[in-house]
This record gives structure tokens, C-alpha cells and sequence, in this order.
């Protein structure tokens, strides 16, 4: 043996090897072994920080979220009450949006008319909008490793979308079960009581303990796999959408075409906006029916669900609330975005 193959560590031996027997495109892409004690402390080092680095990522997403949807339950919660009560009241019940807010508002007042309900969402809103942004983040993160992008490199608009269909899965165990009992405390709501008749669920609590004692943890449930189905797309849609305006809505270098410097709020409003508007275009009648099968009473089935509105109604039987949908859409997204925006702001001059 040589004197420099006698000196050469056994980690150069075989990156020398691995380089002298492959095409060097390949050999560029096997991982590299370290070739010295110093050199495998700094690389643990590095993957560390850089481990340590995301997960603190990962994190500000996650409060900003969960700010950015407490800004969406206090500005939406109204329109969202009128689209649930003309998604799931019967035929006649009211002529039109308004109507809805007439009545409600004439019967229990204007906080307690058009904020039936509202604990549930605030309850579980900080949670379920929190997990979608830190889905949302991690599905980034499994789209670079999956693709090969650089860590700091913008996705495709169809990346993007893969990574916010991600974030529905991980938010469905927590939109579920609190949309069940939104909705229900919705729909009581406007339900006429005879004299000295209570309502059958005294709250949000009231409605869980309830539900489980009829059915267990799957009438808590219930609606699950139609609460994915409808977020799966419209979260890919949201985060699509919104990435897409904000590309186009950010300044650029004339000659460069680069991005040359930051997204005004008002811009980040107007994306916001939109995202919303996108997200419930093509899902709305898979809420409506996933209302329809939250608030029915007995043993119910999707199935069962669509054939029962088809019958009554053909395809605009699927479409009852589409407009208070898309009037809630822009003001709560327009707030969701704007709040995790402003988080993050926060959180940067506070940690960076």
C-alpha cells in the first residue's frame, strides 16, 4: 500500500471510488461522506440547525394561522350562518339572503341572530386554521423533497396546489366534529319553539355530549369523509389562487422581470380575497351536502343525502347559500390572509 492510500481515510477511499467509478452527474448527486471527525461534527451541525430552522418555520405558520382564522370566524361567521340556513332549511322557509338575516336578527337580535354558534368556530377555529398553514408549510417541504427544488426556490402554481390538497388532511380531524356542531347550533337556531319549548342543545358542549351518547365518536364525526372531499380541492384551489395573484400582484424589475420588492397589505387583501372566492366555486355542492348530512337527523348516507336534494330540487338544489358563500368568502379570506400576513410580521421583528 502507497503512503498516500495508507493516509487517506477510509471515508475519502470510498468518495474517491465512488467518483473515479461513476459519471460525475451521478456522482455529484450520492451523498458525500465525511472524511474527518471535524468534518462529520459540522455536518451534524448544519443538518441540526437547518432541522431546527424548519421546525420553527413550521411553527409561525402554525400561530400564524391560527390568528389568521379568528380574524376569518369574526368577520365570515354571519355570512356563514345564512348560507347554512339556507342550505338546510326547507323549501319556503326564507325567499333570500336577507331574509335569513331579517328573520334571525327579528327573533333572538343582532349578536345572538347572526352569531349563532360562533363558540364552536372560535373554539376550533385558532386549532383548524392553525394545522392548514402548518400542513400547508410541511406540504411545501414534501413537494421540494419529493421534486428536488431548492429549499428557497418558488414552487409551480400546480406544486402549490399539490401542497394545499395536503393540508386538508391533517385539518379534517379537527374541521369535522366542529363543524358538526356549528352547524347544528346553526340550524336550532331557527327552529320556532313552542311556549315554554327549550332548545334541544343548550351548546356547543351540550351537542357533543349528546351526540356521542346516540352514536359514539362516529355520530360526533359524521361527515368526515364529505368534509375532505370538499377541502382536499378547495384547499388546493385557496392556496393556488392565492399564490398566483400575489406573483402577479408583486412589484417587478422592468428589465429583470424579478420581483423587486414586497406585497402592499392591500395587495395581500385582494389575493385573500380572491383565494376565497376560488376555493368555494368548485366545492359548494359538496358543502351542501355536507351540511344536509351533518344536521340529519337518524342514520343517514352520502349517498342517500344527494338523491334526496336531486329529488327535490335537480342540480340548483345543490346551490341554496351559493351567494352568501361567496359574499362571506371575500371578507373572511381577505382577513385570514391579512392576519397570518401581519403574524408573521410580528414574529419577524420579534425573532429575527
Amino acid at each position: 500500500m502507497s503512503t498516500s492510500s495508507s493516509s487517506e481515510s477510509a471515508g475519502a477511499t470510498v468518495n474517491r471510488k465512488v467518483h473515479d467509478a461513476l459519471p460525475g452527474a451521478v456522482a455529484d448527486k450520492i451523498p458525500h461522506i465525511p472524511e474527518s471527525k471535524e468534518e462529520l461534527k459540522a455536518e451534524i451541525k448544519a443538518e441540526a440547525k437547518a432541522a431546527a430552522s424548519t421546525s420553527f418555520a413550521q411553527l409561525r405558520s402554525f400561530v400564524a394561522g391560527g390568528f389568521g382564522g379568528v380574524c376569518a370566524v369574526v368577520v365570515g361567521h354571519p355570512f356563514d350562518l345564512v348560507k347554512v340556513r339556507l342550505q338546510t332549511a326547507e323549501k319556503g322557509v326564507y325567499s333570500s339572503a336577507l331574509d335569513v338575516v331579517r328573520k334571525s336578527v327579528a327573533k333572538d337580535g343582532l349578536r345572538r341572530g347572526l352569531y349563532a354558534g360562533v363558540s364552536a368556530p372560535l373554539v376550533g377555529v385558532t386549532p383548524m386554521f392553525a394545522v392548514s398553514f402548518w400542513g400547508y408549510d410541511l406540504g411545501k417541504t414534501i413537494v421540494r423533497s419529493t421534486t428536488g427544488a431548492a429549499p428557497d426556490s418558488n414552487l409551480s402554481i400546480g406544486q402549490i396546489a399539490g401542497a394545499g390538497f395536503f393540508s386538508a388532511i391533517p385539518m379534517t380531524a379537527i374541521t369535522a366534529p366542529f363543524e358538526r356542531v356549528k352547524v347544528i347550533l346553526q340550524v336550532q337556531g331557527q327552529k320556532t319553539l313552542a311556549p315554554g319549548e327549550k332548545p334541544k342543545y343548550s351548546g356547543g358542549t351540550d351537542v357533543v355530549r349528546q351526540l356521542y351518547k346516540e352514536g359514539g365518536i362516529r355520530s360526533v364525526f359524521r361527515g368526515s369523509a364529505a368534509t375532505l372531499a370538499r377541502d382536499g380541492p378547495g384547499s388546493a384551489a385557496y392556496f393556488a389562487a392565492y399564490e398566483y395573484i400575489k406573483r402577479k400582484l408583486t412589484p417587478k424589475d422592468p428589465i429583470t422581470g424579478e420581483a423587486s420588492g414586497k406585497l402592499s397589505l392591500t395587495a395581500i387583501t385582494c389575493a385573500g380575497a380572491a383565494a376565497g372566492v376560488a376555493m368555494w366555486i368548485p366545492v359548494f355542492p359538496i358543502d351542501t351536502v355536507k351540511s344536509r348530512l351533518q344536521t340529519a337527523e337518524g342514520n343517514v348516507t352520502i349517498g342517500g343525502v344527494v338523491k334526496g336534494l336531486y329529488s327535490k330540487g335537480g342540480y340548483k338544489a345543490f346551490f341554496p347559500g351559493f351567494g352568501p358563500a361567496l359574499a362571506r368568502a371575500v371578507p373572511a379570506n381577505a382577513a385570514t390572509f391579512l392576519g397570518v400576513e401581519l403574524a408573521h410580521q410580528a414574529m419577524n421583528k420579534v425573532f429575527n
